[in-house]
């Protein structure tokens, strides 16, 4: 499903509180700032298996929402993840944890927001989940619902 991104600022005008809002504070890696779609979840630490399967499956215009736990000790994305993500299809990357190449994933047609980076790769055991609800910065995303990214924000609007 193809969400139309809109302003976050325009969507609070429109439903106020309505919307969850995500007070993290995420930096901008990706080519596309303005990014939205459907949700789906992933919660992982320090490992990005999960997440590399997830992005070689068809992503339909969704954006994933990855909880890593904040942690900065290794990166859950690079330009070959990120890419594969790209070519599948997904809107954008929403990621609580660092990220890896950043220059080349600013060069990539994807929204990719993230704490920051780490030249450090993540472990590659397979450990998470898939699809269960994500808190992060005060909101909840949980798949069925639409999450919209700019460089003001992050939110949620509940499906």
């Amino acid at each position: 499903m193809t969400v139309t991104p809109v302003p976050t600022s325009d969507l609070y005008d429109e439903h106020g509180e309505d919307l969850e809002i995500c007070a993290t504070d995420f930096r901008q890696f990706g080519g596309r700032r303005l990014f939205a779609g459907p949700v789906r979840t992933l919660s992982c630490h320090e490992d990005n298996a999960l997440l590399r399967d997830l992005v070689n499956s068809p992503g339909e215009g969704a954006v994933l929402v990855v909880d890593g736990a904040g942690s900065l000790r290794t990166a859950l994305t690079g330009d070959l993840i990120a890419g594969a993500a790209q070519r599948n299809g997904w809107a954008g990357l929403i990621i609580n944890g660092a990220v890896r190449d950043s220059v080349a994933l600013g060069g990539l047609d994807l929204g990719i927001k993230a704490l920051g980076t780490v030249p450090r790769k993540s472990g590659k055991t397979g450990a998470g989940a898939v699809d269960g609800p994500v808190a992060l910065g005060g909101a909840v995303f949980r798949p069925g619902d639409t999450v919209y990214a700019d460089d003001d924000g992050v939110v949620v609007l509940p499906a």
